[in-house]
């Protein structure tokens, strides 16, 4: 691998300490391992430590089951001055029937971060193929909904005052 690939890929055993009370995987763990596949990602894109800032779109497809092997496959697909967005597809196989299913989604935003835990600048992201140019359209169209849904937010907090927004 190069020492700032922009893609990265992850598969692990769901076992029975994952399990919710219906017998599938809890949302909870899989939340958990799709922010260290965006940070293993992000960070070594990064070549610094990243923060997680958001967690965008998270769409739960289908239920995973204990047992089943999930691949997390990750990609770098836009950068900022020092936020990295990482788009994240969850993939299930059943190991005995071989079924495979597109599972689950998101995209998480990374910040790097300097030896001072301060937010550091990151390599500009070069989209080459159709597929990453495509991506990062996406995810410039995403930062400016962000943008838009937060400056809505703002105006409606700051024009009622009588509701605790915090």
């Amino acid at each position: 691998m190069l020492p700032h690939s922009n893609e990265l890929s992850m598969t692990v055993l769901m076992t029975p300490d994952k399990a919710n009370f219906s017998g599938n995987v809890h949302g909870g763990d899989l939340l958990k391992l799709l922010d260290q596949v965006a940070y293993a990602c992000a960070s070594r894109f990064a070549g610094n430590q990243v923060v997680t800032l958001s967690v965008d779109q998270v769409i739960f497809n289908q239920p995973i089951h204990v047992g089943e092997l999930v691949t997390f496959l990750a990609s770098v697909n836009y950068t900022g001055r020092t936020s990295i967005e990482v788009g994240v597809k969850v993939i299930s196989e059943d190991i005995l029937t071989k079924v495979v299913r597109h599972v689950n989604s998101c995209f998480i935003t990374m910040v790097a971060m300097d030896s001072e835990r301060r937010p550091t600048e990151v390599p500009k992201l070069l989209p080459l193929t159709e597929d990453q140019q495509r991506r990062y359209r996406a995810a410039e169209l995403r930062r400016e909904m962000r943008g838009e849904f937060e400056d809505r937010f703002n105006r409606i907090r700051e024009s009622e005052s009588k509701y605790d927004w915090n």
